[in-house]
């Protein structure tokens, strides 16, 4: 445990904590929208399910960066992944922005106790697991970085690649409980915080990052046995796929060349494990939401669920992330609690990771920085059926993707010389027809060319009055920089 900063903040009357709302945010790694709360005939998550009952559900938000460390360093300064100029793992985020006030550090300012528990910023799995990864100490008050017995187990963790682990499919019907595990163990962690909170009457931020899903995927045997190997169904591709889409692609969904073509035991084995982790995760998020309740706090906290990108697991013959397809792009996001009016309702609405930091501002009363770029989601909240967005944007590596309500257009390389994508998800909800040389679609796709030609000279454009470090800008993130924040 370890207390940041210098800022003291001492208890406040329940009254007085009453006036200014709470949040609670809570992030999965690697989590895709495989769950029975967003439609999945199998994977099981009552608790979101009871989340999205109280709350309103996205249906359409969309990450900025399929990878860890550029989405989530891209969520909490609420910038494109161009703005922050991270673009890998292994980042500290005021190496390239060294003044940013991130969403946590906003809350703090404005009188809240901001703790973060886990993984909220990149670390690299299981690796880190126990340690502050890379953090940034400015954003908090207090941190808490759980450790637990998926990290003493690793040697029992079944694993494609030989003592790999965390870019290596692996996974672990573990014996014990779930609060044995690390996640178990932060749920608890939240818990007692919430307690905490109860009593002293300071308002908080309270951030809890779950790292599973994340591979291994590590979870009790009890979760494992509620999908049996022979009830998996393993995705397919059409004959003849790979030649229907530009290079880079195919590289992105070929480039783990240990888990391409999979056989099908261990296939099904992994797509259990994915599963068993998914279930896991939403029972430690039941017991903080429980938590919250019996706090009393409930009513007047902000929560936020959601994931830090999607996941492939075998769509496109794919297995994990990074690529600019439907599955790698797309995360859950549910809110709930003061401000959210449209209880129970989904919204139809494309929204991105970076509008988390003006609807929170929003919601709370206080003002983002005038460079933040996301646009806030509250009026969805209050009403369902508005669209706060045309599109969503993802970048990765030379590729440039939006996905509207109907559609997604995607360019690899300046102005797609590298080859473009386009889909009909009313016809196609997989991504599998690639329609970018279709005449059919010819006047429609230049519509879309112009629409992310524009996304891309927002999202591109220098945070006003925000300092970059020139060293970081598209050179691969490779300069280690010293600073001092203001």
């Amino acid at each position: 445990m370890v207390l940041a900063g210098a800022l003291v903040l001492t208890a406040l009357p329940l009254t007085a904590q009453l006036s200014k709302p709470n949040v609670l945010f809570i992030i999965c790694d690697d989590l895709n929208c495989d769950m029975s709360v967003y439609g999945h005939p199998q994977v099981k998550t009552p608790n979101l399910e009871k989340l999205a009952a109280r709350g309103v559900r996205f249906k359409n938000a969309h990450c900025q960066y399929p990878l860890c460390g550029p989405s989530r360093a891209s969520f909490m300064a609420g910038l494109y992944p161009d703005q922050t100029l991270i673009h890998t793992n292994a980042i500290y985020i005021r190496q390239t922005i060294p003044h940013v006030q991130t969403l946590s550090q906003m809350f703090r300012e404005a009188g809240y106790f901001a703790t973060r528990i886990g993984k909220i910023y990149h670390y690299n799995v299981p690796k880190h697991i126990g340690t502050s990864g890379h953090d940034d100490p400015y954003s908090w008050n207090y941190t808490i970085n759980p450790r637990g017995r998926d990290v003493t187990d690793e040697p029992l963790i079944k694993t494609l690649v030989e003592k790999q682990f965390g870019g290596t499919m692996s996974w672990l019907a573990a014996e014990g409980t779930d609060e044995e595990q690390t996640d178990g163990i932060a749920a608890t962690d939240a818990i007692e915080q919430l307690k905490i909170s109860a009593k002293d009457g300071i308002p908080f931020y309270l951030a809890v990052g779950l790292f599973r899903p994340h591979t291994p995927y590590v979870a009790p045997k009890k979760y494992f046995d509620m999908y049996p190997l022979d009830s998996i169904k393993i995705p397919t591709e059409p004959e003849g796929y790979d030649e229907t889409i530009p290079a880079p692609a195919l590289k992105s969904v070929r480039r783990k060349k240990d888990q391409i073509d999979l056989a099908e035991n261990l296939a099904r084995e992994a797509i259990q494990s994915y599963y068993a982790s998914i279930t896991f995760a939403d029972a430690q998020i039941g017991r903080i939401l429980d938590a919250l309740e019996e706090s009393g706090l409930a009513e007047n906290t902000i929560v936020l669920f959601t994931s830090d990108h999607g996941y492939h697991m075998g769509e496109h013959g794919h297995w994990q992330k990074t690529t600019l397809f439907e599955n790698a792009t797309r995360v859950p996001l549910i809110m709930a609690g003061p401000g959210v009016k449209a209880v129970g309702e989904v919204a139809e609405t494309p929204a991105e990771l970076v509008d988390f930091y003006p609807t929170l501002a929003e919601l709370a009363g206080l003002k983002a920085p005038e460079y933040v770029a996301g646009i806030s989601l509250v009026p969805a909240l209050k009403d369902a059926s508005k669209q706060i967005r045309e599109t969503a944007y993802t970048q990765y590596n030379s590729g440039y993707s939006i996905r509207g309500i109907r559609y997604r257009y995607t360019e690899w390389g300046e102005h797609g010389a590298q080859g473009v994508e386009f889909y009909d998800h009313e016809n196609d909800p997989g991504e599998l027809n690639n329609l970018a040389s279709s005449p059919e679609h010819a006047s429609t796709i230049r519509e879309w060319k112009d629409k992310l030609h524009a996304r891309i000279f927002d999202a591109t454009r220098a945070p006003k009055g925000l300092q970059q470090v020139p060293d970081f800008k598209r050179s691969g993130n490779k300069t280690s920089t010293t600073f001092a924040p203001k």
